[in-house]
């Protein structure tokens, strides 16, 4: 045998060594039993879907798996996860379930007189309707009428340019129109913070001047003042046919610098917190329901609309100082609350609180909050390029989306509906807490039971 073919044996032999040396780890890596603590995130018929501690999501074929949506379990695999796969080919060998996420007492659900309701009224509903029962949606100002055939939305969020030029009588013309074109009453929200967020009082035609900011108002009269102005600010958007104000802002800013001060009431933790009770508690029996934002505190944190932005505060920080206005805010009966789009690394480093199931979390289990939860706009650059991100903001426990490009939600779920990535059970749940809310707001009325 010549030298060239002995070193091509040499090659050759060496090439099946390694192959086969990685053939038997890869068998025993596929064989070799594994563990996951994971958050069952959806279920149905056909898959099962967790979260890991990581908010990386994993589906597997249901094979009857006797498991609920919230369920802490812990999983015993053979095989490999893998985060980009619809269908894992791993097999659960068991499952142990650790907790279940527990209801809080039905006499802390904020609309607990009217689930019931709701839950009947759902059943009667398309699976059109329902989804639309999850979407906040830009005001279409050119015809709402058709609109809301093809598109059963929740409500609308109207800006200025809805308002320019408008006088009363034909802001109330327009709201009430859209209000007769739905089937079910609309959520008719707006942006009023005052000061540098004026969408309705910006228009003379309607007030004789804009709503100050809170800085001013504190500034002038103190917590008495910002009474004085939410009552005031309530009947007028009331009048107008508004029932929901994306106010107050309740994050805590001292530095003159930082994106958010502008519409901060520019006070400490303890001082924001009074803000925020003074303006829920002033706010009850006006018609109009206001919105703690920007939840879990926006901080120093970047323009969100235009760029992502990570918040790297330690989570002592934020506890101490940014949760406590939200804290007060709920409970003293704040109805919703709104969530940022910062990624705060103390908390879930890999996404976006709007998207982050431990920040859901964190609302709902640690501060009890039982109300509406609502996204940031999911249209701006912090989310709008993440993938599939309608879907993971319903998985993350949203309630209520804001989006402007409707289309693309409405198909985005109705494809994960398709696909098993979300159940009809799911949608459901939050549609029903909206319609809850709709009842406890008074505009689903006996009649339309």
């Amino acid at each position: 045998m010549s030298h060239k073919y002995k070193i091509l044996l040499i090659v050759c032999l060496f090439v099946i060594g390694i192959g086969s040396l990685l053939f038997k780890l890869n068998q025993n890596i596929n064989n070799k039993t594994l563990s996951l603590n994971a958050t069952v995130l959806n279920i149905n018929d056909k898959i099962v879907t967790f979260s890991d501690e990581n908010n990386k999501t994993y589906s597997f074929k249901n094979n009857n798996y006797k498991l609920e949506i919230g369920d802490l379990v812990s999983l015993s695999y053979t095989g490999i996860l893998d985060d980009n796969m619809d269908i894992q080919d791993c097999i659960i060998n068991d499952y142990k379930i650790l907790s279940v996420e527990l209801e809080s007492p039905t006499t802390n659900i904020i609309f607990k007189d009217y689930l019931d309701l709701a839950k009947r009224k759902i059943e009667k509903m398309t699976n059109n309707e329902i989804i639309g029962q999850i979407l906040l949606v830009n005001y279409p100002s050119s015809d709402s009428i058709s609109f809301l055939k093809e598109y059963p939305v929740a409500g609308f969020i109207f800006f200025e340019k809805d308002f320019k030029n408008k006088n009363t009588e034909q802001v109330i013309n327009m709201i009430k129109n859209a209000q007769k074109a739905s089937k079910i009453p609309l959520l008719t929200a707006v942006d009023e913070e005052g000061g540098s967020v004026i969408r309705v009082s910006s228009n003379s035609k309607l007030i004789d001047k804009p709503f100050a900011s809170a800085k001013d108002l504190y500034q002038e009269g103190g917590f008495d003042k910002i009474k004085e102005d939410t009552i005031a600010k309530s009947k007028f958007l009331y009048r107008l046919g508004l029932n929901l104000n994306l106010a107050p802002v309740v994050d805590i800013s001292l530095d003159e610098k930082d994106y958010i001060y502008p519409r901060t009431i520019g006070l400490d933790a303890e001082k924001t917190s009074t803000y925020a009770k003074t303006v829920i508690l002033a706010s009850k029996n006006t018609g109009v329901s206001y919105t703690l934002k920007h939840f879990p505190g926006y901080g120093n944190n970047q323009n969100t609309h235009t760029q992502s932005s990570k918040d790297t505060r330690s989570l002592e920080s934020i506890m101490k100082n940014d949760i406590k206005p939200f804290e007060e805010g709920i409970k003293n009966g704040a109805e919703s609350v709104l969530v940022s789009h910062n990624i705060v690394t103390s908390i879930d480093e890999n996404n976006p609180s709007s998207l982050s199931l431990k920040v859901h979390s964190l609302l709902k289990n640690d501060l009890g909050f039982t109300g509406i939860i609502i996204t940031d706009s999911l249209d701006m650059e912090a989310v709008a390029n993440i993938p599939n991100h309608i879907t993971k903001a319903i998985l993350a426990g949203n309630d209520l989306l804001i989006v402007s490009d409707y289309q693309k939600a409405f198909e985005e779920i109705k494809n994960a509906l398709e696909n098993n990535t979300l159940s009809l059970d799911l949608l459901k749940e939050h549609a029903t807490l909206v319609l809850a809310w709709k009842y406890y707001k008074g505009l689903i009325t006996d009649s339309e039971k």
